[in-house]
């Protein structure tokens, strides 16, 4: 005797999905827009120079205020771009709903440089030691809040088209 869907354990029941769901979840996950692809050899090529430059900046040169600050600052920069940008790829890809388009690799590296310039401002407040929780929190706050306004207002225009 067969037993129904209710009657078996929830270890077997049969997962019930239509198969466009099942087939639009299956496309995202597992396909990658062609931008994307060269997002992250972007990604991969910011990774590199930023770190590989501040690894040339700490070990090679005199701790100086000069240039030598602002190639710290841009090596510091490039790095943290390039290593956000797979992260934010990520959640971005796997928070869209299934319905929605997924974000342009545009977004994707704005997402990435907000991040960075967090970073990199937070680096430069430590040096005099003017960075506190309640700054790094406020400043983290402001980014988030103009991020959901910028996203926002392009979601708004897509839909209008």
């Amino acid at each position: 005797m067969e037993q129904t869907e209710s009657q078996r354990p929830p270890s077997q029941r049969r997962r019930r999905t239509t198969s466009r769901q099942s087939r639009a979840a299956s496309e995202i996950t597992s396909s990658r827009p062609p931008d994307h692809t060269g997002l992250l050899a972007a990604a991969v090529v910011l990774f590199i120079a930023g770190w590989g430059g501040l690894y040339f900046v700490i070990t090679q040169m005199q701790p100086r205020i000069g240039g030598e600050l602002w190639t710290f600052f841009v090596c510091l920069f490039m790095g943290v771009t390039g290593t956000a940008i797979p992260f934010v790829r990520y959640l971005n890809v796997t928070f869209t709903p299934v319905e929605s388009e997924v974000p342009t690799s545009g977004v994707i590296v704005r997402q990435s440089i907000w991040i960075a310039l967090f970073f990199v401002m937070a680096t430069w407040l430590q040096i005099p030691r003017a960075l506190s929780l309640p700054l790094a929190l406020f400043i983290a706050l402001i980014f988030i809040v103009v991020e959901i306004f910028l996203r926002s207002r392009e979601i708004a225009a897509f839909r209008d088209d």
